[in-house]
Order: structure tokens, then sequence, then C-alpha cells
């Protein structure tokens, strides 16, 4: 990793379609998430502590421990990353830029197409393994704990529980539709290894994936997706989710016909990196956490 985790976390911005996007998402779980940006402000944040000496020493620690590639902190960031650069094109930093302003998307369909249902379920089903290896790394636990990571997913808040809720909603609701876990399970259950082979997300994170071969690492994606089924069940009925009501919250802040949900799903692929941005502020506070203790 090129960077220390206390710069990842100083250049977290404080404004732009990424946050703007996780806003919206505010309905599902009213004041859960706070964009905390910058490693100090993180660390006083977390911990509670005014003393500028003793915030000194859990930023030294949390950044040795960060460091410690022992330890899977930057394994996890790295997933973070990847799965996030793979949705990205060429326009995402043009779009960044128009933040503050309703951004139509009719101009942006001429830029990027939709992905087909198959290549958005398989990405899908990438991004909550990526959820589950890192969670295992974070916690030095074997990356094919499944049942660990199910269990844990009751006590998520935060940036991580708005993390997977962003998932269901921009990832699941959004392109594949009110049925997306079903046919999300039908989809990956017909799927090939050689169909996975050919996808980007999994050939960037293919080694991450617990599994010898493409087969079982498949096998791996379709029983993580299975399992995780219940608890995403249970946030869309909790919620009443529907692909329109997530849509309709997303329309503060750009314009889009109903009828344009597919194009809605690849403009947030292009132009968000939520899973690095929370990402990062998971890392973080887990590292913080470990640094106080320690100390």
């Amino acid at each position: 990793m090129s960077k220390s985790i206390f710069e990842l976390v100083d250049e977290l911005p404080t404004s732009n379609l990424t946050v703007s996007a996780l806003r919206s998402l505010d309905f599902v779980a009213p004041g859960e998430w706070q964009n905390v940006v910058g490693f100090v402000n993180t660390i006083k944040t977390v911990t509670g502590e005014d003393d500028e000496d003793l915030i000194q020493q859990i930023g030294e620690r949390a950044v040795y421990l960060y460091n410690d590639r022992s330890q899977g902190y930057q394994r996890a960031m790295w997933l973070y990353q990847t799965v996030d650069s793979t949705d990205k094109a060429l326009g995402a930093a043009a779009l960044a830029n128009k933040v503050g302003e309703k951004i139509p998307l009719l101009g942006f369909l001429n830029r990027v197409t939709p992905k087909a249902e198959k290549a958005q379920t398989i990405d899908l089903c990438l991004k909550l393994v990526a959820e589950l290896v890192a969670f295992c790394q974070i916690n030095g636990i074997p990356g094919d704990s499944i049942g660990d990571f199910v269990a844990s997913l009751g006590e998520y808040s935060g940036e991580s529980f708005i993390r997977m809720a962003a998932l269901v909603c921009f990832d699941g609701l959004i392109p594949l539709g009110p049925d997306f876990i079903s046919s999300a399970l039908s989809r990956i259950n017909q799927t090939s290894p050689q169909e996975l082979d050919q996808n980007s997300t999994f050939a960037n994170i293919r080694e991450a994936i617990p599994g010898n071969d493409s087969s079982s690492k498949l096998n791996f994606i379709g029983e993580s997706f299975h399992s995780v089924s219940g608890w995403m069940s249970g946030l869309v009925a909790s919620n009443n989710l529907t692909p329109q009501k997530v849509a309709n919250n997303l329309q503060n802040f750009v314009d889009f016909a109903d009828d344009k949900l597919d194009y809605l799903a690849a403009f947030l692929d292009v132009s968000t990196n939520y899973y690095e941005h929370t990402g990062t502020q998971t890392l973080a506070r887990r590292l913080i956490e470990r640094a106080s203790a320690e100390i």
C-alpha cells in the first residue's frame, strides 16, 4: 500500500457524489452514519479523548498496527479499494466535480451503458464476498468464516452498516429490481467458472477468495450470498425498501427518468466509491479502538 492509514483518512472528502449518495440512505438508518474525516478528528470522535499527547500515542500505535503486514488491515483496505476501482470509467472525475448541482443523467447515457444482469449479479456477489473477507482480515480469523460474518451483521453500525445498506440499495435493488435476492441466487447458480473468469472484478480479487480454483471459488461466492440473503431480506422488509423508494431519495442530487434505473445503477458505479470511502472509515475506527485499548 502506497499510502499510510492517516493519509487515507485525511484525504476522505467531506462532500462529493459518494457522500451525497450515502446521505440519501439516511432514511434506512436515521443518524446512523456520520461522515467523519481526518485522522486526528477520527481519533477524537472514536475515543472521546482531547489530550493531545494521548491522541498522538493512539495515532502512532494505529499507524504501526496498519503497517504490520502480519495483520490483515492493509489487505482489507486493498479489497475495499479494488472492488470499487473496477466499477470506474473515464467519466468519474468529471462527474465528481459536478457535485452541488443537479446532474442530468441524459448526457451521461452517451458515455456508459448498464451492465448485463448477470455481470451486475456477479459484481454484487463479489462485493459481498469482499466485505466478508475484509471482515475476517480485520478480525484475524480465517477468510472462509461465513458463520462468524453472518453473526456479526446484527452488530454492524455506523459506516459498516451504511456500506451494507448501500450494497443492498445501489448494487441490488436499483439494477436488479425488488426480487434481486432470489434472482441473484438463481443467476449465480447458473454461472459457470468460465463466466466468472471473464469478470474483471473477480480477476482482480480472485487470490483473496477462498478456494483452490474458479469452480470452488464460485461455490464459496454462492454460499456466501445465500448465507447473507436472510439479513438482506430483513433489511428490505423492515424498511419497506423498493427500487423507487431508493431512487426517490437519490433524486435530491441527480435527475433521471423512472424507467432508467439500470442507467442510474451505472451512474452510481462510475461516480461513487462508497465501499472504499466507508471501508477506510471502518478500518480507521477498528485500528483506533485497538490502539486505544492497547495504550
